[in-house]
């Protein structure tokens, strides 16, 4: 059961943004100070990357654990109140994520999709966007998407 009025969940999800959120920033400034530039949200590219190193033809996505369904993470919970409006959801942007990965790919471009909950360790979220940027990922790695 819901703890909220449906008035109050309406003024709660209304809130929540789909750009500068705040794993997004968090991605956007160790970037920038990597020395990496970058566009943000190239409308014209599949799923609307939220960075887009042109020259380089690489992609990066940072993906919130609960709206893209992060399987096995523990913040991508399912939700008591209304499962199926929520299983149906979650399961529709899942599709739609791994169709705009595939798109973009068969365009000619490399993904990187980093997970909200992997942020808390800075060290190896700098050295994986460094890998990628810079010429690929380490031999093995399943992180890079192209």
């Amino acid at each position: 059961m819901d703890t909220l009025t449906p008035a109050e969940r309406s003024e709660h999800m209304s809130r929540i943004r789909s750009r500068d959120t705040g794993p997004e920033m968090v991605v956007r400034q160790l970037v920038h100070g990597m020395g990496f530039r970058y566009r943000l949200h190239r409308r014209e590219l599949p799923g609307c990357p939220d960075l887009v190193f042109n020259s380089r033809r690489k992609v990066i996505f940072v993906h919130g654990c609960f709206w893209h369904a992060h399987d096995g993470c523990r913040n991508a919970r399912i939700p008591k109140s209304n499962q199926s409006f929520w299983l149906t959801k979650l399961a529709a942007n899942k599709s739609r994520d791994r169709s705009s990965l595939e798109r973009l790919v068969d365009m000619g471009w490399r993904v990187l999709v980093l997970w909200e909950c992997e942020l808390g360790d800075m060290e190896t979220t700098a050295s994986r966007i460094r890998g990628f940027l810079e010429g690929g990922m380490p031999e093995g790695s399943d992180d890079a998407i192209g």
